[in-house]
């Protein structure tokens, strides 16, 4: 007998964890019987997740019914589920680790359970994909990958379990690693790892064991610990599809639950899909809190909000802020899998719908059909036919009876997926792809990109030979809409903010009081307005998103993790700065190109994506010298920290002084490597910095 058994049902005590974890969303996936209930409750008991007593509890109700314990019973959420020892729901639960919390999603591995492993897949932000080494790939195995392929779910790590029913053989693991990342590779997804496991007994679960000792990868702890958070919903364009219109007296209360960003009392915003624009007037409390109006509501919350004026609105509409509205259309592109026992056919009548929103439609066209579960050459040969088969996946285009608002998945997956319905059943889901408002099919963000790209490399081209006045003034005069620039205090930022007051052009100067400024910032940009007689704008982080931040890390919680101060940054500088470039054309930014090695390929003009607008960088071909020469010459205003030899201005907590030698960004998030010393300032919210 092995020798884990013996102690297989035994609790080691809970690991020590930080008072705050990013929170990351988990499916765990696979064909039935591979395992994936039992890797989940052999991670609660060997990380102390368990509460006190359930161990027991569990075995003497498996006592009672004349059944082996098993770990499995932890995660059997329905009484259906023991008696008939399978899972049929998707259990939830919470798991953490010394850097990470979880919500583990178990979903179902049986072919007739896949709608219950689709909404399980459809909330996370990572995927276990478990493969039994006795069985090898099934063909649940393959549909379950290209579910998460389907999804979006890009994270996804192979756990090869049961490798004590092949005596921990490492040419099996070989033969099976190969084969699932062939599989993944033709799917576009690559594992972070292939790990082999024994959830029943414990090898690479926690730690590396002796049957294993061949392996040098991750254990499974390690490679969750891995996984990157989603990017916060805040961060994304308000979205707030309307659930109902309630009428009290003379009020009118528009009702919903905010998908992502964030409303507040006095923002104009546009409703989609009729494209009417108002100016919220209040947010309407829940009764309990006394004679307070919240002043704004941020994603995950249901509101109530009243507007300046009377719009016909319904349920189904999305509200958004009214420069970055909601594409709508009557004509859309989804890729889907099809779950209704009768084929999807062209010509087919079927009810579509996005979030709160429901239209009827009609199918005219399917394509890229394929069976997930079949990998032969047949099999890619059905992309010709016009039917869309019972668990296959497949590209249609849909013409809508109305117009319906959406997004595309990638540009915000809260909005961005569609459910398919026929007879009052759930027929079909997936991800919307493109919407038009027309005839035309093009995908909405392409063209945009494009153009955007076209145009910021004819201007890189016009500004290269420029001054730095006539860069800025060619800059204003060649966008005809809003030019924001940003400014941080330091020296680059200093020289374009008196070229832009010495010139009198028309472009917004806004700081990000993050709150955690140096005094010296503030006794400077004091001296600046002053000086210049200008009104500096500032954009302050939402208070609500800056409490839940402080109450989950802590005041200075941000020391702890790279993922902690990511989270900071995101609410204190990425979400502000969005607010502060909403419906701008350009954005000026102090770069300089020998700043860091990854500047150094930086052009004067970039199409940034992320804010749909042209990003200048006038000082890109300047030294440091340079501007330091021109600060003295024109006494520009200098932040005296300067002196004290903090090369880049910053936030007080994430910025030092650099060292003799040190490159010049090596005071900014110096804790990282130099790679990622980068603020969300200049990367798109949630990327890697």
């Amino acid at each position: 007998m092995n020798a884990h058994v013996a102690a297989e049902v035994a609790v080691p005590p809970k690991l020590q964890v930080p008072t705050s974890r990013p929170l990351v969303r988990i499916v765990i996936v696979g064909h039935v019987d591979h395992g994936k209930s039992t890797l989940i409750g052999r991670l609660l008991s060997e990380t102390g997740s368990l509460p006190d007593g359930k161990l027991d509890e569990l075995k003497a109700v498996s006592t009672r019914r004349g059944m082996p314990f098993e770990w499995s019973f932890l995660l059997d959420a329905l009484q259906a589920e023991r008696d008939q020892g399978i899972t049929i729901d998707t259990s939830q639960i919470r798991f953490r680790t010394p850097s990470r919390e979880f919500v583990l999603i178990d979903a179902p591995g049986h072919a007739e359970f896949l709608r219950n492993m689709v909404t399980g897949a459809s909330q996370a932000d990572a995927a276990l994909l478990l493969v039994d080494a006795a069985e090898g790939v099934r063909e649940q195995t393959l549909r379950h990958a290209h579910l998460l392929h389907l999804l979006g779910i890009r994270q996804v790590v192979v756990v090869i379990n049961k490798m004590d029913r092949v005596g921990y053989d490492h040419g099996r693991f070989r033969e099976i690693d190969a084969e699932i990342i062939g599989h993944l590779d033709d799917l576009g997804l690559k594992p972070a790892a292939v790990i082999p496991i024994s959830a029943r007994h414990g090898d690479g679960v926690v730690e590396r064991t002796a049957a294993i000792d061949w392996y040098r990868g991750p254990t499974v702890i390690e490679a969750l610990d891995r996984f990157a958070p989603a990017r916060p919903a805040t961060a994304l364009p308000l979205r707030l599809p309307v659930q109902a219109v309630y009428r009290f007296d003379d009020r009118r209360i528009v009702a919903g639950r905010i998908q992502s960003g964030w409303i507040a009392v006095g923002d104009e915003i546009a409703v989609a899909p009729s494209g009417k624009r108002a100016i919220v007037r209040s947010i309407e409390g829940w009764p309990g809190n006394g004679d307070i109006e919240p002043r704004e509501a941020g994603a995950g919350q249901s509101v109530g909000i009243m507007l300046d004026r009377e719009l016909f609105i319904a349920r189904g509409d999305v509200i958004a802020h009214a420069e970055h509205p909601a594409p709508s259309g009557r004509r859309l592109k989804a890729r889907i899998f099809w779950l209704h026992s009768s084929a999807l056919a062209t010509g087919e009548s079927v009810s579509v719908r996005i979030g709160s929103a429901e239209t009827r439609g009609t199918i005219t066209k399917i394509g890229n059909m394929l069976d997930p579960g079949d990998q032969s050459a047949a099999n890619r040969a059905i992309v010709g036919q016009s039917h869309l088969r019972q668990n296959h996946i497949g590209e249609v285009e849909i013409v809508l009876a109305n117009p319906i608002a959406a997004d595309q998945y990638e540009a915000n997956p809260r909005t961005g997926r569609i459910v398919l319905d026929v007879g009052g059943y759930i027929a079909g889901g997936g991800l919307v792809l493109a919407l038009n408002d027309e005839s035309q099919t093009v995908p909405m963000a392409t063209e945009k990109s494009q153009a955007l790209a076209a145009r910021a490399a004819s201007l890189d081209r016009a500004l290269a030979g420029l001054s730095l006045t006539e860069r800025l003034a060619a800059i204003r005069n060649g966008l005809d809409g809003a030019i924001i620039f940003t400014t941080s205090f330091g020296l680059e930022d200093q020289v374009i903010l008196h070229h832009i007051c010495d010139a009198g052009l028309d472009i917004d100067v806004i700081t990000l009081d993050t709150g955690r400024l140096f005094p010296e910032t503030y006794t400077v940009w004091e001296e600046t307005e002053r000086r210049y007689g200008c009104r500096i704008r500032a954009i302050y982080p939402h208070q609500a998103a800056l409490e839940d931040l402080i109450a989950v890390q802590g005041i200075n919680g941000f020391y702890r993790t790279r993922e902690a101060r990511i989270a900071c940054c995101d609410v204190r500088k990425v979400e502000p700065l969005a607010r502060a470039l909403a419906g701008a054309q350009g954005w000026i930014t102090g770069l300089r190109a020998d700043q860091s090695a990854d500047r150094r390929t930086g052009n004067l003009v970039t199409a940034d994506r992320a804010y749909n607008l042209l990003k200048f960088n006038p000082l890109i071909d300047w030294s440091r010298q340079a501007a330091q020469d021109f600060a003295s010459a024109h006494e520009v205003p200098l932040n005296p920290l300067h002196q004290k030899g903090f090369l880049s201005i910053g936030c007080a907590p994430c910025t030092r002084a650099v060292r003799p030698g040190e490159p010049e960004r090596a005071g900014r998030w110096w804790w990282e490597d130099g790679s990622k010393r980068e603020c969300g300032l200049h990367v798109a919210a949630g990327a890697a910095r």
